[in-house]
């Protein structure tokens, strides 16, 4: 399996990251609201196979010591492979001369724990809808 890496967000079906997002689990919103966020980012990364996407990540960064990683996703069918890995690890690496946060799914804190990630003793977050994260168990 041959997966190919890019940083460039043209020619990147939206409506299929809202899908593979929604897929996993994750948080999603319309497809325009995705492309405006990815094109925001510093960093964005973007796996195909075959030239078909089937995983992507971003961190928003100031660019000289502070980042944060967002939208770290891959299909359910080409996980366990390494894909994942490979995009944060590209992430990490573009972003090595920061320190990076990232709040994780409930339940995927120890793939970030194998990439050198740590728990926060002091993370705090004020979500728009508070009552939903505190039930699917992002904050107390």
């Amino acid at each position: 399996m041959e997966i190919s890496y890019s940083t460039e967000c043209r020619d990147i079906d939206w409506n299929l990251v809202a899908k593979i997002l929604e897929t996993v689990g994750m948080s999603h919103h319309r497809p325009d609201i995705h492309r405006k966020a990815f094109e925001a980012s510093h960093t964005t990364i973007f796996a195909r196979c075959r030239g078909r996407l089937i995983g992507f990540g971003r961190a928003i960064s100031d660019g000289q010591y502070q980042a944060a990683l967002y939208d770290c996703a891959v299909l359910p069918e080409f996980q366990g492979q390494g894909v994942g890995s490979a995009i944060i690890g590209r992430i990490v690496e573009h972003l090595s001369h920061c320190n990076i946060i990232l709040y994780a799914s409930p339940g995927k804190e120890q793939f970030y724990q194998g990439h050198g990630f740590a728990r926060m003793k002091t993370g705090m977050a004020l979500f728009l809808e508070m009552q939903s994260k505190r039930e699917h168990g992002f904050i107390e």
